[in-house]
């Protein structure tokens, strides 16, 4: 198999016309660079931001997993159907239309009085991750058509990727030292009104094609997931079987069945399912999935447990995340290029193994735990997560044929972000439940008093927090129980990435690259 088929051209006739200004595609990569760069930041920002939000606008727990996941959900929801829109619109415009909407959501987020429009501004900003995503790298296979070029073009546009999630908290932090957390978002917009400026001027606009929107597999597609994560985040508070939640997993239940039997009927299906039938190509998808269910799951956890459990800065706790996402963006720059030699098992089982033992061994991390002893976990992890970016994405292609080789890459696509808003969701419920859970123990061992001790676990479960410093047993009481939610959220973590190791190894059709 060539190196062409890493990456391919998306699907359908539009193509590209050759870029009249010279250097327009130098152009044309820096500012799908930054689309890349834009969808990312939002994600880690937000959540080095998570603490300061909490603490002024009073969130409850399980609230608080919403403003992560909701900008998680869009992109999942619609990143399929985005593709087809730039076909069908053009995938310039439609890119434009996917950094409109992610500032207009950061704006949103930025003026926010309350949680309520925090959620909105996230559900904006994920519709535009969601229409930046798949056509930005549909502008770059349409314009460097050479195999070898355009996998390099591809590997930058991932470690773009992986930058953005390494400056998020760093921005974030700095900002948040000497400004409110709305000023956070302001970055988005900043980076948003660069991109258009930049992708105004060098990136030529493809010919739209008569590829039909599938409204009727958007529509059952969206509430089938959304309904899904409605439920596992809401369980985590009124429990899994309550009336609500039962009637979310019903809904989502019905709305998977009905999505399978349209896309089985579509003639231009946003998903066909039929690909499933290729135990290597299902085996991928969860691999994928599983992939950003840690990834930003693990940094959710990270970030909270070092603002919270440590009492760091949101600008310290930056500066140590960096050292998972900078592992991320290099290792993922040169995972393309190995799968050529290493062939696909290889980089994705050792990824989800690796991955797995850094979650185990950073479950052991207490409230006192030094950085210096766990940096090489951090970068471990992040290089783990990252060699099974690319090596995915080609499984996926190398399991089916090659007519839909553009469908199995939004597929993946798909697959990850989805992963990412489970992640997000569940490891963070488990977090909220585990601490709730665990506090009455922690203060008792502690010798809090009830009355004080009562207080505290109303003050957690409400999301607020005084303005006075807490007593030290009542802080190390608080401590400790997060550290424990931390704990078990990782140790999912690694079970999840073991399971999907052993998929990896004994699923997954092997084709190396050939020169």
């Amino acid at each position: 198999m060539t190196t062409s088929t890493t990456i391919p051209t998306p699907p359908g006739p539009a193509v590209a016309a050759r870029p009249s200004v010279r250097g327009s595609r130098p152009v044309t990569l820096i500012a799908m660079c930054l689309g890349a760069m834009i969808t990312f930041l939002q994600i880690t920002a937000t959540v080095s931001a998570l603490t300061t939000i909490q603490r002024n606008l009073h969130v409850d727990p399980t609230t608080l997993v919403w403003i992560p996941s909701a900008y998680t959900l869009m992109v999942a929801s619609v990143v399929l159907s985005a593709a087809t829109l730039g076909e069908r619109y053009g995938r310039k415009r439609v890119f434009g239309a996917g950094v409109v909407a992610m500032i207009a959501g950061a704006a949103v987020v930025a003026g926010a009085p309350s949680v309520t429009w925090v959620i909105v501004g996230q559900l904006v900003a994920g519709l535009g991750g969601a229409l930046i995503l798949p056509n930005s790298l549909a502008i770059l296979g349409a314009t460097f058509t050479d195999p070898h070029r355009r996998t390099e073009v591809i590997t930058a546009w991932s470690a773009a990727s992986g930058i953005g999630l390494a400056v998020g908290p760093l921005v974030a932090g700095a900002l948040l030292r000497h400004h409110q957390w709305h000023s956070v978002y302001v970055s988005t917009i900043v980076l948003g009104l660069i991109t258009l400026v930049v992708a105004g001027v060098g990136v030529v606009e493809s010919r739209p094609s008569a590829a039909r929107l599938d409204v009727p597999g958007l529509l059952l597609g969206t509430v089938a997931i959304a309904a899904a994560v409605y439920a596992m985040i809401q369980g985590g508070k009124d429990g899994y079987t309550s009336p609500v939640v039962t009637a979310a997993w019903i809904i989502a239940a019905v709305a998977l069945v009905g999505f399978v039997l349209v896309e089985l009927r579509a003639s231009a299906p946003m998903l066909d399912v039929r690909l499933f039938r290729s135990a290597s190509f299902s085996a991928v998808m969860v691999v994928a999935a599983v992939s950003l269910f840690g990834f930003t799951g693990v940094a959710i956890l990270l970030v909270l447990f070092h603002e919270r459990a440590q009492a760091l800065s949101p600008l310290d706790t930056g500066w140590r995340m960096l050292v998972l996402f900078g592992s991320y963006a290099l290792v993922a720059f040169g995972a393309g290029r190995a799968i050529r030699r290493t062939g696909f098992k290889a980089p994705l089982t050792l990824g989800l193994v690796l991955g797995a033992v850094a979650s185990f061994a950073l479950a052991g991390q207490g409230p006192t735990t030094s950085f210096g002893a766990r940096w090489a976990l951090f970068a471990l992890f992040g290089a783990a997560s990252a060699l099974v970016v690319a090596p995915a994405t080609a499984a996926a292609l190398a399991s089916v044929a090659p007519a839909q080789a553009g469908m199995a890459s939004g597929a993946v696509n798909a697959a990850r972000q989805v992963g990412s808003v489970l992640g997000s969701s569940l490891l963070g419920t488990l977090l909220t439940t585990t601490m709730v859970a665990d506090l009455p123990d922690r203060l008792a061992a502690h010798q809090v008093d009830e009355p004080t001790g009562s207080a505290v676990r109303a003050a957690v479960a409400a999301g607020v927090s005084g303005d006075q410093p807490l007593p030290d047993p009542v802080r190390s009481a608080l401590a400790e129980a997060l550290t424990s939610g931390v704990q078990a959220g990782l140790r999912i973590n690694g079970i999840v990435f073991l399971v999907a190791a052993v998929l990896a190894l004994t699923l997954v059709r092997n084709r190396p690259h050939r020169h």
